[in-house]
């Protein structure tokens, strides 16, 4: 929707609009109107017939006056004049009754936009319940306001201590400078002591590199995370330098999953399944020393066809084979990233119904909503915790001795 220019410069002159206080009156008594008008539809409703229409009142009601009431708004104290009907039995919805704080209709707004509704999705759906249009500028400057919660939520202080972070990322579209480019939305998902997940931070980047990953763990540092037992990670470019310069005690294991998907990312489709299965016998042997005389046998047999998949397995087979250091439950936990994949499909949930981000602020406040949303159901410790728990005890004795 485009603003007209002139009418609102005529609405500026007209109220001698100077200050951002005569601003504030103005959108005062704007807001006022528009409940007092939503408020007179429903009234119409619940009567079930117009004002002034004639044989109207033979239901027994009928309008009778209107009363006063003080809210409080983002804008301050606003005076509405709330119609009411003779038997007393309208009830409205737009303001309650006993209802003295408006301003839970701009968190009704910020939750649609954080469930993924678009601007216009929100001004329709406005419009059906109270028959008012809301204008996208409206609604976006409702939503901006996020932007402030979700800088104070990107920089609050963290653990000292995290047993498993996982960090994975989603491809979005963003433009810039006009073009539009795939950028990547990288989650940081951190596991405490007590087996209870939560979001650490998002970050955006257009490229991966040591450097770009180094500002992200120093940024968790100085957040005041001091130690992290393992990471579960993606094959990311440059992340394991930054990871072993910054927290230098740390495991480091790489996802079995994007490892097989990158393996078979050129492996045609009539072989991609025997491939597939004999790559299973690598990661799911019971013992390092099985899992390397696997990888030998997939050398030898594929090696003259598809060269590079060995040869990729090999350059990261030591953070590849990080789980086989540890027992049945904590493999379970690292060895991919799939603890995350459901955090993962909530995010893309919302994002999908976006064709394109019209600036990286647009992108961060909509990812963030969504962060928040999936947050409120992590109420739970991570299943079998306790077993997880007293096995990382014993084989971070070192670590967690500082922390008790």
């Amino acid at each position: 929707m485009e603003i007209d220019k002139n009418a609102l410069q005529q609405m500026i002159e007209a109220n001698e609009i100077k200050t951002t206080e005569d601003l504030q009156a103005l959108l005062r008594d704007m807001t006022k109107e528009m409940i007092d008008t939503i408020y007179e539809g429903e009234l119409t409703a619940h009567l079930g017939y117009e004002r002034h229409a004639q044989g109207g009142e033979k239901g027994g009601n009928y309008r009778n006056g209107h009363g006063k009431k003080s809210v409080k708004s983002h804008l301050g104290e606003i005076e509405l004049s709330p119609p009411r009907d003779r038997l007393g039995a309208f009830d409205p919805q737009i303001v309650r009754k006993r209802q003295t704080d408006i301003s839970g209709l701009e968190m009704k707004v910020i939750s649609m936009y954080g469930k993924g509704m678009t601007t216009r999705d929100i001004r329709d759906h406005i419009y059906d319940i109270y028959g008012y249009e809301l204008s996208a500028e409206s609604i976006s400057a409702i939503t901006d306001k996020v932007m402030e919660t979700a800088k104070e939520w990107q920089n609050r202080a963290l653990e000292r201590l995290y047993a498993i972070v996982f960090m994975d990322g989603i491809v979005v579209k963003l433009r810039q400078d006009g073009i539009i480019k795939n950028v990547t939305v990288y989650l940081v998902i951190g596991m405490d002591m007590n087996g209870k997940k939560s979001c650490l931070g998002l970050y955006v980047g257009e490229s991966e590199s040591a450097k770009y990953w180094l500002t992200v763990m120093n940024e968790l540092k100085n957040r005041g995370v001091e130690d992290i037992l393992i990471f579960a990670v993606d094959n990311l470019t440059g992340i394991s330098d930054a990871i072993e310069t910054t927290f230098p005690k740390a495991e480091i294991q790489k996802c079995i999953v994007h490892q097989i998907r990158n393996s078979l990312k050129f492996v045609p489709w009539k072989e991609r399944k025997i491939v597939a299965a004999d790559l299973k016998k690598i990661y799911t042997a019971p013992t390092l020393a099985q899992a390397e005389s696997e990888l030998s046998s997939f050398e030898e047999k594929w090696d003259s066809k598809y060269p590079h998949i060995a040869k990729s397995w090999r350059k990261n087979w030591a953070e590849l084979s990080t789980f086989y250091k540890y027992p049945q439950a904590i493999r379970k936990l690292i060895y991919t990233t799939n603890p995350i994949e459901s955090f993962n499909r909530g995010i893309r949930k919302v994002t999908k119904t976006r064709s394109a981000f019209p600036t990286e602020d647009a992108l961060l406040k909509l990812v963030f909503l969504a962060v928040r949303d999936i947050e409120k159901k992590w109420t739970m410790a991570y299943q079998d915790w306790g077993v997880i728990y007293s096995q990382l005890s014993i084989y971070f004795e070192d670590i967690l001795k500082n922390y008790v």
